[in-house]
């Protein structure tokens, strides 16, 4: 009996260890397949960027499954959310006012496509090649459908969408409008700046909603 606190204790800590050693692989994943791509990254590369052994790392995933994770980390903070409502992306957005929820919605995913595109973009090349990436990038997908659903219903029920033809229509063209794909493309490769990317998104989605 008097060794159970200390033997909570013991599991506790390994379990916090675990886990902090876990989250430098995946930042280190991270680091590499969005600096190296998919396959020149290496476990061994991983390892040493995290400062493991590549049996730790091997342990913790593999490696498919840590550009999984790696993406969903730096996109939205966690891994295999069902939403984003679940993740730090939108964390406190729903208890916003109506005056603020769509520029907040606008910003937050913006700044999480400025962390993600670069490893959104080695997910899609590795999907073609890797069929546990290609599954978990229709999982992603699907979720992105679902969420922008949600999204669209929101901004019908505070009133800042009017009655919508298609809310499904409108939901696929948001998902595009707010994907990482056009961030990359008007910000990274077309060389503008945020405010001017943040701008024509803004004007673009109101369009969107108002038909």
């Amino acid at each position: 009996m008097t060794d159970a606190v200390p033997r909570a204790y013991r599991s506790e800590l390994r379990a916090r260890q675990a886990k902090e050693t876990r989250a430098r692989i995946v930042a280190a994943s991270a680091d590499l397949f969005a600096t190296r791509g998919y396959q020149a990254t290496t476990i061994a590369a991983i390892a040493r960027e995290a400062g493991v052994s590549a049996e730790t790392v091997k342990t913790a995933a593999a490696k498919a499954e840590l550009l999984i994770a790696a993406f969903e980390v730096t996109f939205s903070g966690s891994e295999a959310a069902e939403s984003l409502a679940d993740t730090e992306v939108a964390a406190g957005v729903m208890e916003l006012p109506d005056d603020v929820f769509l520029d907040a919605v606008l910003a937050q995913i913006t700044t999480a496509n400025s962390r993600g595109h670069a490893l959104w973009t080695v997910l899609l090349g590795a999907a073609s090649s890797d069929q546990v990436v290609d599954e978990a990038l229709k999982n992603i997908l699907k979720h992105r459908a679902a969420d922008y659903r949600l999204l669209v219903s929101e901004l019908l029920r505070r009133g800042i969408a009017k009655e919508l033809t298609d809310p499904d229509a409108t939901a696929d063209v948001l998902s595009f409008l707010l994907s990482p794909e056009s961030y990359q493309q008007l910000v990274v490769q077309s060389g503008w700046t945020p405010e001017r990317y943040g701008s024509w998104l803004r004007a673009a989605v109101l369009a969107e909603i108002a038909k």
